[in-house]
């Protein structure tokens, strides 16, 4: 089989001319979106608000034992399930409140392409997570290692070119830093910015250690580099004279992709940490490339459920958690079944984002969360849109990443991008984030929830024109999918305040925690970590950091 970087090159004439536009209908309807389909989706928020109130659901008509109990399927408790598989612990069950497991890295599929509701991507991984190799390699991402050492990635999980493209006053360059059109001054502060960054990249602190990395708790201790987690990254910005409309404009745009949230909310450390932090190297792939997949991270997930053999109960809520004697009690409520079960457990790992692990601690003495809406978590809206065709304006062709500036979205990617059929007129897949910003996230949330989908589907359908004027009769389904509490937003002082650490450790030996809220930037790397520190505790094993 040949490698897809020389399949791209004998069949770069055809793919360049991906999504070839069908012929226009003879007629429009009276409505120009009546031949859209689709439909509204989100976690299920009815029964998750049931922790407010558990007693609308019906008493346990069972009981079950098991040494440990992990409460959410998303990364962390996968990954926690693992490292205990790994580690001779097989009795253990995980129950999750969706239909299936993955958290915010899940994934859908229709006739033309699977497609991510979520998390889409993972960076070339720093060779010195470990931990994180083994598990690519167990998956088959990572093939091998070439006789220098360094890994040998699957070619065709590899992003495929071309990658990345911005749209400005209509027309599509290369690359999402804005480039066309900059004054002189303008551009030397683009090029002082990331000169910056890559500095940053192998500085390091007094004791040793890198000063950004990931996971980060293995960053230095450095005060001079963690007092930047004090103030916002745009208050920084500001001080070392990076003022340039277009370079401000990126950064936001890198904080709303990352974070969910804007410059001016995050800190100063975060938002240095997002371009510093990278370090990835490989034998057939640079550090700035990345691995994905037409179902985005979902394919992670499912490795990591496959890597491990005990029980999963999906649509299962934990909705109570006590102390006992001999361990936890918890009580379990079945969506499919419409019954509860009671669990005993030697181990709990709430493996949930915080304000859920606040109502489950409620009748928990001996650990103080921080209260519900400390940590900032914005809604979002995802668009999976089948289209027959993309008018195309002047500039780079159809990429994987494809941002306009000044967008109030991120952007689409292309789900089908990974395909290296030649293209055949057939439908593609694209999928638009819009990280739900303009206003605080309790209520941009409640305004989220309160939206239907025909108020949804013509704002998706306005955005997209702005992208590309006259799509709107090339688009024949639009799914849409809505996040109540997103991603965690590293807002200062919350990296290296002392409440991040306290609200990780475990209670009394038998509750333990991980989620990406407990690192405070949610990125699939975070959450495999935040599983196996916490499998780890939970073994009696020390807590030396995953890789040296």
């Amino acid at each position: 089989m040949p490698t897809r970087r020389s399949f791209l090159a004998q069949s770069g004439a055809a793919l360049t001319g991906a999504l070839l536009l069908p012929a226009l209908p003879g007629c429009a309807p009276t409505n120009p979106l009546v031949h859209i389909k689709g439909q509204l989706l989100g976690q299920d928020a009815a029964t998750g608000h049931l922790l407010r109130d558990p007693s609308k659901i019906p008493a346990p008509t069972n009981t079950i034992e098991t040494d440990v109990l992990i409460i959410g399927g998303g990364v962390a408790g996968l990954s926690a399930r693992r490292w205990l598989h790994l580690h001779g612990q097989t009795n253990t069950l995980l129950v999750e409140l969706s239909p299936e497991t993955g958290g915010n890295a899940s994934a859908g599929r229709n006739a033309a392409s699977a497609y991510p509701w979520g998390a889409h991507y993972l960076p070339v991984p720093d060779m010195r997570n470990t931990e994180l190799l083994e598990f690519l390699q167990a998956a088959g991402t990572l093939t091998g290692y070439a006789p220098d050492g360094r890994p040998i990635y699957n070619d065709y999980q590899l992003c495929h070119d071309p990658e990345e493209r911005l749209n400005i006053e209509g027309h599509w360059q290369e690359g999402l830093v804005p480039a066309l059109g900059l004054s002189a001054a303008d551009q030397a502060q683009v090029a002082r910015f990331f000169k910056l960054t890559e500095t940053l990249k192998t500085t390091v602190g007094r004791d040793g250690h890198d000063i950004f990395r990931i996971p980060l708790d293995q960053s230095s201790t450095d005060e001079e580099y963690r007092q930047l987690d004090k103030i916002s990254f745009a208050a920084y910005l500001d001080r070392e004279g990076f003022t340039a409309p277009a370079l401000r404009w990126y950064l936001d745009y890198a904080c709303r992709d990352d974070y969910g949230a804007h410059a001016a909310q995050v800190s100063a450390w975060a938002g240095l940490h997002y371009f510093a932090s990278r370090k990835g190297s490989a034998h057939n792939a640079t550090g700035a490339d990345v691995l994905t997949w037409p179902e985005g991270n979902h394919f992670l997930t499912e490795n990591l459920r496959r890597q491990a053999s005990a029980p999963i109960h999906t649509q299962t809520l934990a909705y109570d958690l006590r102390e006992t004697a001999s361990g936890i009690e918890a009580l379990i409520y079945s969506v499919a079944t419409r019954q509860s079960t009671r669990v005993r457990a030697r181990q709990v790992l709430l493996a949930t984002p915080q304000h859920i692990a606040h109502h489950l601690l409620a009748a928990v003495p001996g650990h103080q969360l921080p209260p519900p809406g400390v940590l900032h978590h914005a809604p979002w809206l995802i668009a999976n849109l089948t289209v027959a065709g993309l008018p195309q304006g002047p500039g780079r062709p159809l990429s994987w990443d494809n941002v306009r500036y000044g967008s109030a979205s991120l952007g689409y990617i292309n789900a089908t991008q990974q395909s290296i059929k030649q293209d055949d007129g057939s439908p593609k897949v694209i999928t638009l984030y819009w990280p739900l910003t303009d206003e605080m996230p309790g209520p941009a949330r409640r305004r989220a929830y309160q939206t239907s989908y025909a108020e949804w589907l013509p704002r998706v359908v306005a955005e997209l024109e702005t992208y590309h004027p006259g799509v709107t009769p090339y688009i024949q389904q639009a799914d849409l999918w809505v996040w109540g509490h997103g991603m965690v937003a590293p807002t200062p002082g919350l990296l290296w305040g002392a409440a991040r650490a306290a609200a990780s450790q475990p209670v009394h030996g038998r509750v333990f925690f991980a989620h990406t809220d407990y690192s405070g930037i949610s990125i699939f790397e975070e959450g495999f970590y935040q599983g196996i520190r916490a499998a780890r505790e939970m073994l009696g094993t020390d807590r030396k950091p995953l890789s040296s």
